[in-house]
């Protein structure tokens, strides 16, 4: 390791509360009574029920959501046994990583004990404590016997990690390996280099995949592990094979499988070229591989390359396992976590790197774009997904062998649950994508000559959000399909210059004429307009041939309203349209108009944004609490300006909308804060309630705020929701990312949806 590499490492362990991990309440505790519920006398009432009934252990406790990483050090992660205490820092590691990828809480228990009889009376002895045990860094051939016989005694899900994890996380590579060169499993042959606790579960795994005994060939630090030797102890003997090789570069000759979990630089570039063709290599020393990724690429171009690192492709991590697997566990209550439930998890990785990869996960390994393939084999280990995929087939294969003691029903609401434990997905967005998925309509993308839109469509047609209509140049489509390896198969692609009929754009001149013959456009210029992307996409949508229409990402805003504008046109009840944006915050969502639209607006400009905003956030299923924001509160600025505007916008509101709950002027922490508000204004119209809609007296304010929010990451931006057009119509901001057009398109969906309902009324 580099000097300064380790002395980050010591710094990052040691800087600000030591360690990595910490105990948090999850109950309130500011006032004496809360005290007294927490503990005595209160606390006296669950534990009477628990006595009645051992199982109300898990609703009144943590129980269920709690998991003990064991240890005692003896086979710590490369460094060998170097005893429970030093290994602590790794099982603060495997705890966090519990946490911060399946919200699963951790103590670790680091117990200074080598005998296996004793480990397990001190494991069986806290158990009650834990909904699972995650046994660690025990060595083999011990880890195999503590891991059964708790296993026999606990009615908890008990894991050696180093073990399955290993195993199931390589076992979906190699399933996708196999289907990459075409080899059938059951005539491949493996070489494997070690035989501990990783090495005897991955051959073990590989067995039930489909891999013949005969076809396997193990070496440990003495040699082949063959039946003419007598010093092999229980595990490794169920792997010995008749022949016994003179060497590992011997055994790999004709090999379709090397699997390393040894020790680095063990094997050479002519032993990769001595292998079967199109070789699979899994080289998983650390930090060292038996051979570096650089050079078993550069000894074959038909080789498959793995390692356990993350600076090279295909890496095969346990923390791509061990948290999904118990989350599914812990959810159905399992009482063991059985071979079932460890393929399930194998093939729902494996299924999981053949799907379209979302955006955050190539941004947040600097690539452009993933594909499945040589170089991406296995989905990535901070791919949000994992949780939603892994999980929920690990309960499901529970439940059908009949270990699970609190069965799942409703499935879709399951995977919800799980994406908000993460807070990855807000349950705002999530409720939006849902809805738009009960009834999918048509979309029409009009910047589709772009990677990040032809991602978007992708998606939201894999995801069943929406059918989208790509406008754009054909020959400029499939360069970037080809060029990023994009499925577009079933996606409707519309060139405007070599698709659309001559009757079809005089069609959309005509009525685009008659609209505006009497604001200057003449049919010539109304003609010359149907070769532009915005006008004939609105103009699909204004003659029903598309429900919803998306566009901006390549363009200025106002650029692209003028066309919208001019085709579809504002609502009848207002003369004039604004932006929204919803900001996604720990406390829920906000909600900030005008945002991108009008720059000093009128009061009543003011007024009909807040009304066109209120009717907006209940279509979310949300009541809207509304502030008119300024920086005085209540009349106390006496000049002209923006709190004037504001003032009298109120004024307005109160008069002709009194049902609203809307209030102002006043300053945003004010609005934010009903406590505060109530004691220094207690007339407000608000009462104590925090305001979750911000109107603001110009574009200006608007547009600052939620740009430095999204910048200091204190919320995620969803928008701008474009309010007041007569018809699903959105503009994108420049280079949104994928994700936010997948959430532009949702709305826009569920826009098309309320409007269809409101057409049937």
């Amino acid at each position: 390791m580099k000097k300064s590499v380790y002395n980050d490492a010591l710094r990052y362990h040691e800087k600000g509360r030591p360690g990595k991990i910490q105990v948090v309440p999850t109950k309130p505790h500011e006032t004496q009574y809360d005290l007294s519920l927490a503990y005595t006398p209160g606390v006296a009432q669950p534990c009477r029920e628990i006595q009645r009934d051992p199982e109300e252990i898990y609703h009144y406790t943590s129980k269920g959501n709690l998991v003990a990483v064991v240890s005692n050090g003896t086979a710590v992660l490369g460094l060998g046994d170097i005893g429970p205490g030093a290994g602590k820092p790794v099982m603060e590691g495997k705890g966090m990583l519990f946490k911060i990828f399946a919200d699963i809480d951790v103590f670790d228990i680091e117990v200074d004990e080598k005998d296996p009889d004793r480990l397990i009376d001190v494991v069986r002895a806290i158990s009650p404590t834990f909904g699972g045990i995650n046994l660690e860094d025990i060595k083999a051939p011990e880890c195999f016997y503590i891991e059964e016989r708790l296993k026999k005694d606990l009615d908890i899900p008990v894991f050696h990690d180093d073990q399955h994890g290993t195993a199931i996380i390589s076992g979906a590579a190699l399933l996708n390996a196999l289907e990459i060169t075409g080899k059938q499993i059951e005539t491949i042959r493996v070489v494997i280099s070690g035989a501990g606790a990783a090495a005897i579960s991955c051959a073990k795994l590989y067995l039930q995949l489909g891999v013949k005994p005969e076809n396997i060939v193990m070496f440990d630090s003495k040699g082949a592990v063959s039946n003419a030797r007598s010093d092999l102890n229980e595990s490794k003997k169920q792997f010995a094979c008749a022949r016994d090789y003179a060497s590992l570069a011997e055994a790999m000759k004709g090999a379709d499988l090397f699997l390393g979990l040894s020790v680095g630089n063990l094997v050479t570039a002519d032993m990769v070229r001595s292998m079967a063709p199109s070789p699979i290599v899994f080289a998983m020393a650390n930090p060292t591989p038996e051979i570096a990724y650089d050079e078993a690429v550069a000894a074959r171009d038909d080789v498959i390359m793995a390692t356990g690192r993350s600076d090279f492709p295909n890496q095969i991590n346990n923390v791509l396992g061990f948290p999904f697997i118990f989350r599914g566990a812990l959810d159905v209550r399992a009482r063991v976590i059985n071979e079932e439930m460890k393929i399930a998890a194998v093939k729902a990785l494996a299924d999981l790197a053949k799907e379209y990869v979302p955006e955050l996960v190539t941004k947040a390994y600097n690539m452009e774009n993933i594909v499945f393939g040589k170089d991406y084999i296995i989905p990535k280990p901070l791919d949000p997904r994992l949780i939603t995929t892994v999980a929920p087939a690990v309960a499901k294969a529970a439940m059908e062998t009949g270990v699970a003691r609190k069965p799942i029903t409703d499935w879709d609401e399951y995977e919800r649950e799980l994406g908000a434990r993460l807070g990855g997905e807000n349950k705002l967005i999530m409720t939006i994508c849902n809805k738009a998925k009960q009834n999918p309509k048509k979309v029409v993308f009009a910047d589709a000559n772009n990677l990040k839109m032809l991602k978007a469509a992708r998606f939201v047609t894999d995801q069943g959000i929406a059918q989208p209509v790509l406008l754009g140049k054909r020959s400029e489509i499939e360069r970037i399909k080809t060029e990023n390896k994009l499925d577009l198969d079933g996606l409707t692609i519309i060139d405007i210059y070599q698709d659309v009929t001559d009757e079809k754009r005089n069609e959309y001149a005509r009525i685009l004429f008659d609209k505006r013959k009497r604001k200057g456009m003449s049919y010539d210029e109304a003609l010359e307009r149907m070769y532009n992307h915005d006008y004939f996409g609105c103009m699909m949508v204004e003659t029903g041939e598309a429900d919803a229409f998306i566009s901006g990402f390549s363009r200025k805003y106002a650029d692209t309203i003028r066309p919208a504008i001019h085709v579809i046109g504002t609502k009848e009840e207002f003369n004039h349209i604004a932006g929204m944006y919803v900001m996604l915050t720990s406390k829920g969502p906000l909600f900030l108009a005008d945002t991108t639209v009008n720059s000093d607006p009128a009061p009543q400009t003011i007024a009909d944004t807040t009304v066109l905003v209120a009717n907006e956030v209940r279509r979310f299923k949300i009541e809207p609490r509304i502030a008119i924001l300024s920086y005085s509160n209540f009349g106390a600025f006496k000049g002209k300006g923006s709190p004037v505007r504001a003032s009298d916008a109120v004024k307005i509101l109160h008069r002709d909308y009194p049902d609203l709950m809307v209030d102002g002027e006043m300053q945003a922490n004010y609005a934010l804060n009903g406590a505060l508000r109530q004691r220094k204004f207690p007339f407000s119209k608000l009462g104590d309630a925090d305001a979750n809609v911000l109107i603001f007296p110009n574009l200006s304010s608007g547009n600052i705020l939620y740009k430095v929010l999204q910048e200091l990451g204190a919320a995620k931006a969803m928008g701008p929701i474009l309010l007041g057009m007569r018809k699903p119509i959105h503009v994108l901001q420049m280079e949104s990312s994928v994700r936010e057009i997948v959430n532009l398109v949702a709305i826009a969906v569920v826009d098309a949806q309320e409007a269809e309902i409101t057409k049937k009324a």
